[in-house]
């Protein structure tokens, strides 16, 4: 990306049958609340290109908004502001950007309930639906949908008024007509926002789909994860990135006020059985302060900025290409070499970038190193003797790597 940003919304649209990728808003490298802008980019899938586009058109910056796509516009809605005396103040703005004018239209109708911090998600690519969040003082209960059709604002079944639903920092999507959600920081009446392990299930009404019906479990106390990355993949949905701790805008917890990690995890649920897995990425790849993701094809995803370990804010794109339930992860920035095809069944291309030469390194899925090359502007790694599974590449004096699948 042009600059380091995390907590921006993100999502994807199409310009003349081009895929690209919206950032919005967001904090930048300082993490302070300075650092909080109105900053606007888009990437080009094809030409592997971000530049600039207008600022979010507020009159304050603000992080923790969402952004989702209906048909041919996207919707950046919520966030919160932060005032140098340290006050917050959650937003009812909806701001409404056209991809192919590359131009923002009047906002929407405001929304009912300020909010940031939400789970967003769209519903037959005709309503966004709204749910929970942070509203100036609270974890609210209320489900907010939003018909841009119509620019008019509804009230959904609320989900139950307990702390096991009411949250902020979760995320979730819409799979036929249910509601799925997981994880985000509770306030429950109890200090230091605790992170949250319940899955949250809201059936709509295919006829009324203000109708929602709640349900939550605990499938697994082991897993819980706050602001993470959140999209529905062959069926599946996939929960990519975030943290097992909440914190601040800052990238420090709520409890201590000491640094937060990222999770090195892609969970995964099916829903129809309700079975979670999960997948991890060596080199924590995985980026935490994730407030969306681009869904540019069936099988490919995008993540964009973020903060990786030691609360570094991030400007890498990250290309996610699922098979099944795993993916490959392209790092489209800091790296000096690419390859195809990926997945593979036998032999990888690799292509240098403004190298001579590279030393790169086969590993397995544990980061056991397999094989050593050295790679002169092209090359061809075999892996015809390895099994089916994931590995990667990396550089030798680096830590930039590839994930590959071998089919």
């Amino acid at each position: 990306m042009p600059m380091k940003i995390s907590n921006n919304a993100v999502s994807e649209a199409f310009v003349n049958g081009i895929p690209y990728v919206f950032s919005f808003a967001g904090i930048d490298s300082t993490k302070d609340h300075n650092g909080i802008g109105l900053w606007s980019f888009r990437y080009n899938t094809q030409t592997d290109t971000w530049d600039s586009i207008a600022p979010l058109p507020d009159t304050l910056g603000k992080i923790a908004a969402s952004a989702s796509r209906v048909k041919d516009l996207i919707y950046i809605i919520g966030g919160y502001y932060v005032f140098d005396n340290g006050s917050e103040l959650s937003s009812d703005r909806v701001h409404i950007y056209d991809p192919n004018s590359n131009s923002y239209l009047p906002d929407g109708a405001a929304i009912p309930v300020p909010i940031d911090d939400q789970v967003q998600a769209v519903w037959r690519d005709s309503l966004i639906v709204v749910v929970s969040g942070w509203s100036q003082i609270k974890n609210v209960a209320d489900v907010q949908i939003y018909n841009p059709a119509l620019d008019s604002w509804t009230s959904g079944t609320p989900i139950p008024n307990f702390g096991n639903y009411k949250s902020f920092g979760s995320s979730g999507t819409i799979v036929g007509d249910s509601i799925f959600y997981f994880g985000g920081a509770s306030s429950n009446g109890l200090q230091n926002f605790p992170i949250q392990k319940s899955l949250r299930i809201g059936i709509m009404d295919a006829n009324d789909p203000s109708q929602i019906s709640w349900t939550d479990t605990i499938l697994d106390s082991s897993l819980r994860g706050y602001r993470m990355a959140c999209t529905q993949v062959n069926g599946n949905i996939h929960w990519i990135g975030g943290s097992n701790r909440t914190y601040n805008y800052d990238g420090l917890a709520y409890s201590n006020g000491q640094g937060v990690e990222p999770l090195n995890r892609n969970l995964f649920l099916e829903p129809e059985t309700l079975k979670w897995d999960s997948d991890s990425a060596i080199g924590g790849s995985f980026p935490m302060d994730l407030r969306g993701i681009a869904e540019v094809s069936s099988n490919t995803r995008y993540i964009v900025g973020g903060m990786n370990a030691n609360q570094e804010v991030s400007n890498k794109t990250l290309k996610l290409e699922f098979v099944k339930n795993s993916f490959a992860l392209n790092s489209l920035t800091g790296l000096a070499f690419e390859l195809y095809p990926n997945p593979s069944r036998d032999f990888v291309f690799v292509t240098l970038k403004n190298k001579e030469k590279l030393d790169l390194i086969l590993m397995d899925a544990r980061g056991r190193n397999l094989e050593q090359f050295q790679i002169k502007e092209n090359g061809t790694i075999d892996l015809s003797q390895y099994q089916k599974g994931v590995y990667f590449l990396k550089e030798k004096q680096g830590r930039a790597h590839l994930k590959i699948l071998k089919i």
